[in-house]
């Protein structure tokens, strides 16, 4: 199987010119980036799901769990990173390890991933925008927040059809625009994001800690009802899965790789770096949340957070997560567009999509007609189709692509063991083993549509590849 050699892509990420990435990013930059995605609505909203039909108060021991699942990935990401920093993340490893079928299906899937995610988390961000705007009484009109294909219902109750849902639509061109003029405004964009949500969240947790309640905690790990999953150690189990898609989005870090300054350094920080800190938020998160509150009253709640709220005197601190939401989702938007356009710049290069893809703005150097391409069609997704036909944000593209670069390491450390590396994924094959094992459970705990969908997706894939991408690869051809 046609494969690229680890030597040509370490060559192309030492180009410079007109036509290559700028190396804008630092460390710390990355850090930014990983958290941006990380920390979003899901925290909110997950934990106490979790807690209430899974954990108690021991859904600390499910964002541990998760977190040393998903740290084996992390490791693998963070060897293949250093040692092959161009842009394309997984997409790029799998090129050089399993050849340009299997680079095909992870760089496809990573596009369905990343554009679905955006345009979901545009439509939610739509929905909190609101809510929040209700809160002072500002009201925009029913039909410019509401997609023609569902029903909404006025003050006089008469149902009408909505128009299109514009704050799902601005708010994915507005980021569109803030990424066309370079990773370093975007980098700082989400760097003062990054800052807000993060603060919002130890606000939370410092406030919130005077008024934990300790009988919350008893039992810590409640009884198993008998059924698997529903509390006892299985459900801490089942809460780990529940949370794990939570601590998804480190591995935007590595598309990145080729907009790093010295990325054999800074990609590992980047990505170790964001999902210890993560882990750390989440776990006094979680435990400020079940101390406010009984477990038992976040079931069938869609803002759990508020319910912990309560229990405290500082009603502001309601608007100020409803914030925070708005926040996150901006930055979860900002590194979807951001990965996807750079996955997309990466397959154009390689001749497996139309060259419009890698085209660079002559002062910003960023591939700016992917982005207004991708932004044309994702904001449409947004603005004109129901949350529920988008489909929930979900990850098994994501975890196929962890197995992939787990696997990805194996194989080079077996056919090429003299390639300098300067991260090293410790204990080699234990960890990528588990990394692969611990991601295929995921997956195969995901839902059957969720299946259909990558499936169907990845035939229309396929079409494309043997109709155009084949035939124009670049690699092939030479």
């Amino acid at each position: 199987m046609i494969k690229k050699s680890i030597e040509s892509l370490q060559q192309e990420a030492a180009q410079s010119g007109a036509n290559t990435l700028r190396r804008n990013l630092g460390g710390i930059n990355l850090i930014a980036i990983g958290i941006g995605v990380i920390i979003g609505a899901g925290l909110f909203s997950l934990t106490g799901i979790a807690a209430a039909n899974n954990t108690g108060p021991a859904v600390i021991l499910s964002f541990i769990l998760a977190a040393v699942g998903c740290a084996f990935s992390a490791l693998c990401y963070a060897e293949m990173a250093s040692m092959v920093p161009v842009a394309g993340s997984a997409y790029t490893y799998a090129y050089a390890t399993l050849g340009e079928l299997f680079a095909w299906i992870i760089g496809w899937d990573l596009v369905l991933e990343y554009s679905v995610g955006a345009a979901t988390v545009g439509i939610s961000w739509s929905k909190y925008l609101i809510t929040f705007l209700d809160r002072f009484n500002i009201h925009l009109p029913a039909q410019l927040v509401t997609s023609p294909f569902e029903l909404v219902k006025l003050a006089d109750g008469t149902l009408i059809h909505g128009y299109i849902n514009l704050p799902a639509v601005l708010i994915i061109v507005f980021i569109t625009s803030i990424i066309i003029f370079g990773t370093k405004g975007s980098a700082l964009f989400n760097a003062i994001v990054v800052a807000l949500k993060i603060g919002v969240v130890l606000v939370f947790i410092a406030l919130g800690w005077h008024y934990i309640n300790p009988e919350n905690y008893k039992p810590f790990i409640p009884q198993n009802t008998g059924e698997f999953g529903h509390f006892g150690v299985s459900g801490i189990l089942r809460g780990a899965g529940v949370v794990f898609f939570v601590f998804i989005g480190f591995d935007i870090v590595a598309t990145m790789a080729q907009e790093t300054k010295n990325p054999k350094k800074n990609m590992p920080i980047g990505i170790l770096g964001s999902l210890i800190i993560c882990t750390i938020l989440f776990v006094l998160f979680g435990y400020v949340m079940t101390g406010l509150a009984h477990y038992t009253e976040f079931k069938d709640n869609a803002a759990p957070v508020a319910v912990a709220i309560a229990h405290t005197p500082y009603e502001w601190l309601f608007l100020a997560v409803i914030a925070a939401i708005l926040i996150g989702y901006t930055s979860v938007i900002l590194v979807d567009l951001l990965g996807q356009s750079r996955v997309f710049y990466s397959m154009s290069k390689d001749g497996l999509l139309p060259s419009v893809f890698a085209t660079l703005h002559p002062r910003f150097a960023t591939p700016y007609k992917s982005n207004i391409v991708l932004c044309i069609f994702i904001s449409l997704f947004a603005g004109l189709v129901p949350i529920h036909v988008v489909g929930e944000m979900t990850s098994i593209g994501t975890l196929l692509a962890f197995v992939m670069v787990c696997l990805g390491v194996i194989i080079l450390r077996v056919k090429q063991p003299d390639i300098p590396r300067s991260f090293k994924t410790p204990f080699v094959p234990v960890v990528p083993i588990l990394g692969i094992l611990t991601c295929l459970l995921m997956m195969f705990s995901l839902p059957l549509d969720t299946w259909i969908r990558l499936i169907v997706w990845l035939l229309i894939g396929f079409a494309i590849y043997f109709g155009y991408g084949r035939k124009h690869s670049k690699l092939r051809n030479s």
